[in-house]
């Protein structure tokens, strides 16, 4: 998720190599690439990594359950092509602050449930907007899908932002996911998972919050390397990664458990 606002840049290259604009107002068409181009030590094999990461140690490809999330910026995903070569969940961007939309999110995601992938919703904080009226937003222009994924709070600081540079102390960081997550439940009938960054994580002093499910992005280590102590349910292992059926560079995630703890998790956690 972090790559969304940096990723345009790539993106516009991309448009003189077979990328460009979607027929779907506001979605990319970015180039097409060729997982079996970009083999990876320590990725699954049915993916690939333009950026890899020298993995030592417990490497993503000793997990057994793999997912992405996407945005705009990977246009419009065929995942019937993402299920056969192992795409096992997925969440896309729906909504930012108070008043933005995802225009990829509705059609990527009614291709998600078509094609049997486990779909969810994401919201990006905007932390110069209230938080209630953010949870109120996302409530507004995501419905509640039965068998759809728990929503998911993308907690991270955006250095690119055009309109907000502030940074709340932690106290009301906490606080907001606090709210979020009160909100959230109430209406989906299940709690949202936290996506958060090394950095936000650190700075806002996350790890005292004990009844949040994380989703940690750790590129360059295992997470238990980059939050000691943490636990968590998702990790996203890399941004530069290419997936069949998704076009451009996706992000990689993995679930914590195996494919029995998965059915589990599912079975707890998907709405109502």
């Amino acid at each position: 998720m972090t790559k969304i606002f940096t990723l345009l840049a790539l993106v516009l290259a991309l448009v003189g190599c077979g990328g460009g604009q979607s027929s779907v107002p506001g979605l990319l068409a970015p180039r097409v690439l060729n997982a079996g181009d970009y083999r990876a030590p320590g990725i699954p094999a049915q993916f690939g990594d333009t950026d890899p990461h020298d993995w030592t140690g417990l490497t993503p490809a000793h997990y057994a359950v793999h997912g992405i999330d996407a945005a705009r910026y990977n246009g419009l995903i065929d995942f019937v092509a993402a299920r056969a070569a192992g795409v096992r969940f997925a969440w896309l961007k729906a909504t930012e602050g108070g008043d933005r939309l995802d225009p990829g999110y509705g059609l990527n995601a009614r291709s998600a449930r078509e094609a049997g992938v486990p779909v969810g919703a994401y919201h990006f904080y905007y932390p110069c907007r209230d938080i209630a009226e953010q949870a109120r937003w996302f409530i507004a222009n995501v419905p509640r899908v039965p068998g759809d994924l728990p929503p998911v709070l993308d907690m991270e600081w955006n250095n690119h932002s055009p309109t907000c540079r502030l940074r709340p102390p932690p106290s009301q960081i906490r606080a907001d996911i606090e709210t979020f997550a009160r909100m959230i439940t109430a209406h989906y009938g299940t709690a949202p998972v936290v996506y958060v960054t090394p950095d936000f994580y650190q700075d806002n002093d996350l790890g005292t919050l004990e009844t949040v499910e994380f989703w940690l992005r750790a590129v360059a280590d295992h997470p238990s390397t980059r939050y000691p102590g943490e636990h968590w349910s998702f990790w996203q292992y890399s941004g530069t990664g290419v997936v069949p059926g998704v076009a451009g560079q996706s992000d990689l995630n993995a679930f914590a458990g195996d494919m029995a703890a998965w059915d589990l998790w599912l079975a707890a956690r998907r709405q109502r």
